[in-house]
């Protein structure tokens, strides 16, 4: 009977991974959809407990529109008016700031005018396309080819402008699909661009309005484990969950329960996959120790285990990928688990191998086990309280060492 158990992660499996389709409107270059980075991950074994993660706050440096209108006032020489369709202001100088609509529905621009009147927001839809190409298009160069200088560069410039004015380029712009810079660098795996953005203040659980994407779900789908990694340490929901209710993991693990498998060129593919999942399920799980499997449930993919935990925590349903083979080997042949109170004699077995006379909480004879079956700790204090470490002085089959 078992007393020590652990949860550990299948082997690899070293196959294909494909691009999940519904990613794909990011329209990554085939230089970023063809390689991903070449990184091991080994079987390790480990416990997992659901918890919830704490996420720092990154701090959002970009002005919301109520905190724009406060500051307008103060301005020396113009005050900034919402936009009236019906009104003529006169011919267009440049776009001196922007916004995102609220729900990265659409942008707003401040446009400088060349008559008196004073900088207005205007909806884009109000404002000529080449006006608009004029101010968007370095930023949005930058962003789908993860520039790092320039990105620095046109912060750099709408922090100064919002030094000036009170406000400048919001670091959440949002294209015709509800992306924003912080979601193209990551889907291109640029960690010094996800870097750059974050210290600006861009939000780093905003969601698009083509699928409900994070940033995080890109960095899962396009196999991006350093990116993963990083927007978890910054701050980013590692269990924000797309339109169709997948989180970043359950989007990396559908990506490769559905990859083909036995194709040689997508192997690194395959094995960069496996690791943004391992990055994801540290995330969310912690080391913890199970004591038994209490029950069953789902089939095939989405079979799960209610564990109960060693630590007295309450019972959980686990996927049955997280759970130690030997563990559900036991479970499903029908085996008890008892919990071990004491070593209290050890003897040679007659394959010449350590045995221990295990005392139970809950049973009331004490049986004798396989040494492998037996926690180790409880061994190391009975051989301290028996001369040390506890040492069999001379072997003999089935002759019993009791404890003085």
């Amino acid at each position: 009977m078992s007393t020590k158990f652990h949860f550990r992660i299948p082997p690899v499996q070293m196959d294909t991974l494909f691009v999940n389709q519904s990613l794909l409107p990011l329209k990554l270059s085939p230089k970023h959809l063809s390689h991903s980075s070449h990184l091991s991950l080994s079987s390790k074994q480990f416990l997992t407990h659901p918890r919830r993660p704490s996420h720092s706050q990154p701090i959002n440096l970009t002005i919301s529109a109520v905190q724009n209108q406060q500051q307008q006032q103060q301005l020396k020489t113009q005050v900034f008016e919402d936009y009236d369709a019906d009104e003529s202001y006169g011919e267009v100088s440049k776009i001196i700031g922007s916004r995102a609509i609220e729900g990265g529905q659409g942008m707003e621009y401040l446009i400088e005018w060349k008559d008196d009147h004073a900088p207005s927001w205007v909806p884009s839809q109000y404002i000529a396309n080449d006006v608009v190409a004029e101010f968007e298009t370095p930023w949005w160069t930058a962003a789908k080819k993860a520039d790092e200088a320039a990105l620095k560069q046109l912060i750099a410039q709408a922090a100064e402008a919002e030094a000036e004015i009170g406000v400048g380029r919001d670091i959440d712009a949002v294209d015709q699909d509800g992306r924003t810079a912080l979601l193209f660098v990551s889907g291109l795996g640029s960690e010094p661009c996800v870097r750059i953005l974050a210290e600006a203040g861009a939000d780093l659980d905003h969601r698009d309005n083509s699928g409900g994407f994070s940033a995080l779900h890109m960095a899962a789908g396009y196999v991006k484990p350093g990116v993963a990694r990083l927007l978890i340490e910054l701050g980013a929901d590692p269990e924000i969950e797309d339109e169709r209710g997948r989180t970043p993991l359950g989007l990396a693990k559908e990506v490769l329960k559905s990859t083909p498998r036995g194709n040689p060129m997508q192997f690194a593919r395959r094995l960069g996959l496996e690791n943004v999942i391992k990055v994801l399920e540290e995330a969310i799980f912690e080391y913890a120790e199970v004591q038994e499997i209490m029950e069953k449930r789902g089939k095939g993919y989405n079979v799960e285990y209610l564990v109960k935990w060693k630590d007295g925590g309450d019972n959980e349903w686990v996927k049955a990928s997280l759970v130690a083979e030997d563990l559900v080997k036991d479970f499903e042949a029908g085996l008890e688990y008892a919990v071990a109170e004491s070593v209290v004699s050890k003897r040679v077995g007659d394959d010449g191998k350590r045995e221990f006379l295990v005392k139970w909480t809950d049973i009331d004879d004490a049986t004798w086990e396989p040494e492998e079956n037996v926690d180790p700790d409880l061994i190391m204090q009975f051989e301290a309280q028996n001369g040390g470490n506890g040492a069999v002085s001379e072997i003999r089959p089935n002759v019993v060492e009791t404890q003085s």
